[in-house]
């Protein structure tokens, strides 16, 4: 059985294009970023490792589940963060996608990629645009707004970079199906209990509800899901209608 097995984990699968695609970009930008020794938190089920990988003189990559890949060239290790189990002044860089919403104490984890990374290091960083979710997510301990991201960053961080992936027509075409469909399905819940209860209460019937909901948007829309490509995104400056945040620190 695959321990990763959640819709919160993206996927290949048709009915996960719409993110998968946008999670994709971020590889590919900090492949135009990287060198040296890098270190990637938050290995997932491994699809960004062939992107990145390559650009770096050694990669590192860990997660608290070992990924079901060939993991050939690449140094894994199964850990839990924070802390991060390797010396000081480790990497030239860290980056870490679609993670730190997940972390309980976010200052710790950015203190302790701050302390593996070399002077002039730089810390790549996506996790998703508050204003922009549908729903509460409670696979997530909190979601960021930019200005929020930027003074977690700066506690630690002198340099920040704020950066946004933004999507064309077609992928707020797919956006706006998307919440048509959250809505039909909120609408029960008079009582708004998916703020009002703890969110470890609500991972399973949140995943269920999210994949039926893709998987119904894919079988209703089927050319529009599929056609969406990594190209219908780009990396801008941060603005509201931002789907993540993509900021850089420097450590000086």
């Amino acid at each position: 059985m695959n321990r990763i097995a959640t819709a919160e984990r993206v996927s290949r699968e048709a009915s996960d294009n719409f993110v998968f695609q946008r999670s994709l970009l971020a590889y590919y930008k900090a492949a135009e970023l990287i060198s040296g020794d890098v270190l990637e938190i938050g290995t997932g089920s491994g699809y960004g490792i062939e992107v990145v990988a390559p650009h770096a003189a050694h990669f590192v990559t860990v997660d608290k589940h070992r990924p079901d890949i060939d993991l050939t060239g690449v140094e894994f290790h199964e850990m839990t963060v924070p802390p991060l189990k390797f010396p000081e002044a480790s990497f030239d860089f860290v980056i870490s996608f679609q993670v730190i919403e997940h972390i309980v104490n976010d200052r710790e984890f950015v203190r302790e990629i701050h302390r593996v990374l070399r002077p002039g290091g730089r810390f790549i960083v996506s996790t998703p645009n508050a204003p922009m979710s549908l729903t509460r997510n409670p696979w997530h301990v909190r979601e960021y707004r930019p200005e929020e991201l930027d003074a977690l960053l700066r506690c630690s961080f002198n340099e920040v970079e704020q950066w946004g992936v933004a999507g064309n027509e077609k992928i707020m075409a797919y956006y706006e199906k998307n919440r048509e469909g959250v809505r039909r399905i909120t609408r029960f819940d008079i009582l708004d209990l998916q703020h009002r209860l703890p969110r470890q209460l609500l991972q399973l019937p949140y995943d269920l509800l999210n994949r039926l909901n893709r998987r119904k948007l894919l079988k209703n829309n089927d050319s529009l899901t599929r056609s969406i490509r990594m190209d219908d995104y780009r990396i801008q400056e941060v603005t509201p209608d931002c789907f993540d945040l993509y900021y850089i620190a420097r450590k000086v």
